[in-house]
């Protein structure tokens, strides 16, 4: 059986595995016979990669089926300060499970998203976990806290979504809300309001928030960059989910 690499996010981890995407989503999400249950997003490796940080052929030594042939889940080969010692070149599909263990494939996307007017509301997935609102587009919001940090937090790289804010992004003072999921609405206006593109181009909300986010709230899709490297993958619209992605998109609404 080929064994695999795979870069979660929920939580930043490098694990070895001898299962295939589709089911490695699924045991991941939620664990064996479904006895648990949370979201999974993680990204497909080169199985060839190997960097000096990792002792990943001797993980791969331990991926060997089990007595009645079943294949090995998981090895774990690191947890720590993994994502800065991938390159971006190495990273392939993006798979993001929901909480019942369907999972979406999504291939990298040729270029980036461009960016819409208004204001953005960014998650930081790995390595920090910050939600955090700016004025800038997603390109430079990875710059500035990467490349070409603008204050003394810099970061050797980072994985975050562009959350939608619907007409807050436009009017956080009076903008209605509509059917935005946050719990935090006021805190999150109060936080816009604060931003002055040119003087204060960020505010975070909070420090550290909740990894899990309803996927029906991502806007363009999903960012991972090492060093100056930064690589897109957008998310399918609601229509094409619903059309060509049945199972998972009542999944990821239930």
């Amino acid at each position: 059986m080929a064994v695999h690499l795979y870069f979660s996010l929920i939580p930043e981890a490098l694990i070895a595995s001898m299962l295939p995407p589709e089911e490695f989503g699924q045991y991941y999400a939620t664990g064996h016979d479904y006895k648990s249950k949370g979201q999974s997003t993680f990204f497909e490796i080169d199985p060839t990669f190997r960097h000096p940080y990792f002792e990943i052929d001797q993980a791969v030594a331990r991926c060997v089926p089990a007595a009645d042939g079943t294949p090995k889940n998981s090895v774990y080969v690191s947890v720590y300060r993994v994502l800065e010692h991938l390159p971006v070149s190495a990273i392939g599909k993006l798979y993001v499970a929901t909480a019942y263990g369907q999972t979406l494939g999504l291939a990298r996307s040729a270029a980036l998203h461009a960016p819409t007017s208004g204001l953005h509301l960014y998650q930081d997935i790995a390595p920090a976990n910050s939600l955090v609102v700016s004025t800038q587009g997603p390109a430079a919001y990875y710059e500035g806290i990467t490349s070409k940090p603008a204050k003394f937090i810099r970061f050797p790289g980072m994985c975050f979504v562009e959350l939608d804010l619907g007409a807050l992004a436009e009017d956080p003072m009076n903008g209605l809300a509509g059917d935005l999921p946050y719990s935090f609405l006021h805190h999150l206006r109060e936080a816009l309001m604060t931003l002055k593109p040119g003087t204060k181009d960020s505010k975070l909300v909070h420090r550290v928030h909740s990894l899990e986010f309803p996927y029906r709230m991502v806007k363009g899709g999903f960012y991972v960059g090492s060093g100056a490297d930064l690589a897109f993958y957008a998310m399918p619209s609601h229509a094409d989910l619903r059309r060509d992605h049945q199972s998972w998109w009542r999944s990821a609404n239930l």
